[in-house]
Order: structure tokens, then C-alpha cells, then sequence
């Protein structure tokens, strides 16, 4: 289902891949050929911590695509690599701009990073848009909050020509309830409290607190113990409405796709935007399969180029140089 512009992409799944939890596991392990990234180590909006930038090199005058990854991704990530491989197909630029402490770099900043932190996507994209006169931006999943409350915040004085934000939790107050579900709680919070606890206790100075991170069972307590009270918040709740794209996307000015699968695990379809409420320069694309970031593709040589050729067709729409 496509909304608000003249823009649609069909998107089916395999018939044997069924359900919102398989569309979203099975395409991490696909396997794709490496890219050989060119990374820079760069401040941050702090200037108290050094994050990674992997690069993929082109011609000068070509666009520059900007990922901001999602919750403990990275320049690794599947998406990443397909993204990466589908911007050289093209002969543009790209490059993976790693959140405080992921991509292998460790954190030396007394602030981690957080779904609400557009502060942190404006600095990037201010920085770079010094010597790339055409930028493209894409945020993922937490990556894709930030970046959408962003384009909100900032309305005319967006620095990129078109961005999309791809299976982002714009509802974070819904998605915290629809990852309570016990499958969810089975499959995902593990895999990321496995490398969020172990950043956060690095952080700590309080032994009480330290020991209540090492006992942690889900992202909720985690927020409520660490990200809330590390970044002004006053607790997980006050964080997720405070941090919540969905009530910016009105005053988006620049074109803007956003894209979520009705059956995403993170974010039921409930909670999903209407074309009422987006501004007229929002496309929403929202098919009814595809999971979290998903959208595995048999029919096709690259079985993971749905997305990214969906989001590069959009952004070629938008080309201003």
C-alpha cells in the first residue's frame, strides 16, 4: 500500500517464508559478497567520543547516500551490505555513519545513543553536507526514528535533498508493548541486551546500578535504568513519548519515504501513520509483508535488493544536481 505520491513497489515474499518473525530472521543470514569499506574515524555531536564512518568511494559530483543503522547495527549489518552493493550499481556514494560505541569502536563519551537523538543526525548531516552539495539520507529501525524526527524538527533546513526511514519504531510507545510479546521476547531482546548491557555497564560508576543492568531481561528496564536517566529523561515512558517521530511527520518538508511492513514484530499496524497524518511531501509505503527490515526477495539474483532498490528509485525521483 502506497500513500500520499506517485510512488509504489510491490513487494511479495516467498510463499514458504510466512509470518512477521521469519520474514524478519531469515534475511540475516543470507549471504552477500563483502564490501571493502574506506572508514574514517570522525567526533561526535559531543566532541567527547570518536564514531566510525565507512565509506564507499565514486566519482565526486555523484549523490551521497547516508545510513544511520539501527539498534546495535552497523556498516556489517544485512541491510547495510545490500544498501552498499545496490549504491555502487549506480555509481554513487555511500557511507555507514556508526552510532556511539557500534561498528567496533569503543564509546569514551559519558552519553550512549538513543532513538530520539536527532541532535546527533543533524551534526552528520550538517558536517557532510559541506563537501556533498547532493545527500541522500536512510535510517533503520531506531536509526529511522531519529532521523525522521530530524526531518520534523528541522522542516526547510533539512540538509538532504530526499530521505526514507525504513521499518522505524515511529510509535515507541507502541512498539515497547508489541516487543513484550513472548516471541519477541525470546528472539530479539536477547540478541540486543548481549551487547547493550556489557556498553552500559562499561559506563557505570554505580556499583548498585551496574548489578541491576547485569540482571536486565528486557529493553524497557534497560530504558528505564540507562538510556532514560543518561539522557534526560525521567524514565522509559517519558523517553519513548518524548522520542516518538510520529507526531513530527506533519512537519516534514523535505520528500520523504517511509517504509514498514504490516506485520513488522516491532510495531503493529495499528500504530502505523495515515496519510492524514504526514505531511503532503511523506510517502508511505506500507505492504502488507516484508517483517522487520526484511523483505527477502527469491525471485531475484540479490535476494536482499528489494529494499534497497526501493529506496534508491525514490531518492533517483528526487535528484536536484
Amino acid at each position: 500500500m502506497s500513500l500520499n505520491a506517485d510512488f509504489s513497489a510491490e513487494y511479495a515474499p516467498p510463499t514458504w517464508l510466512k509470518g512477521g518473525h521469519a520474514q524478519t530472521v531469515v534475511p540475516k543470514f543470507v549471504r552477500q559478497a563483502t564490501i571493502d569499506y574506506r572508514r574514517e574515524l570522525r567526533a561526535d555531536s559531543h566532541g567527547t567520543a570518536q564514531v566510525a564512518y565507512d565509506f564507499v568511494d565514486g566519482a565526486a559530483d555523484a549523490p551521497l547516500v547516508v545510513l544511520f543503522h539501527g539498534l546495535e547495527g552497523s556498516s556489517s549489518s544485512h541491510y547495510a551490505i545490500a544498501l552498499a552493493h545496490a549504491v555502487r550499481q549506480r555509481g554513487w556514494r555511500y557511507v555507514v555513519v556508526h552510532f556511539r560505541s557500534c561498528g567496533g569502536v569503543p564509546n569514551t563519551s559519558p552519553v550512549f545513543y538513543h532513538s530520539g537523538d536527532s541532535a546527533e543526525i543533524a551534526f552528520v548531516l550538517n558536517q557532510l553536507k559541506q563537501d556533498n552539495p547532493e545527500l541522500f539520507a536512510v535510517g533503520v529501525s531506531l536509526g529511522g526514528n531519529a532521523l525522521a524526527k530530524y526531518l520534523g524538527e528541522e522542516g526547510v533546513q533539512a540538509a538532504c535533498s530526499a530521505a526514507a526511514s525504513i521499518s522505524a519504531p515511529l510509535d515507541l510507545p507502541a512498539a515497547a508493548i508489541a516487543l513484550r510479546h513472548p516471541v519477541s521476547r525470546r528472539i530479539y531482546i536477547p540478541y540486543f541486551l548481549r551487547t547493550l548491557v556489557p556498553k552500559a555497564r562499561a559506563l557505570c560508576t554505580d556499583a548498585a546500578l551496574e548489578q541491576k543492568l547485569r540482571h536486565c531481561r528486557s529493553l524497557t528496564e534497560f530504558d528505564n535504568l540507562f538510556t532514560a536517566p543518561l539522557h534526560g529523561f525521567a524514565d522509559a515512558q517519558d523517553y519513548y513519548r518524548r522520542a516518538s517521530s510520529k507526531p513530527l511527520l506533519p512537519e516534514i518538508t523535505v520528500p520523504t519515504l517511509i517504509l514498514n511492513a504490516q506485520n513488522d514484530p516491532f510495531l503493529p499496524a495499528s500504530a502505523l501513520p495515515r496519510a492524514h497524518e504526514v505531511s503532503r511531501t511523506v510517502t508511505l509505503l506500507q505492504p502488507a509483508q516484508g517483517g522487520h527490515v526484511g523483505f527477502l526477495d527469491t525471485r531475484r539474483h540479490d535476494k536482499l535488493s528489494w529494499l534497497p532498490e526501493t529506496v534508491l528509485d525514490f531518492f533517483a525521483m528526487h535528484r536536484k544536481l
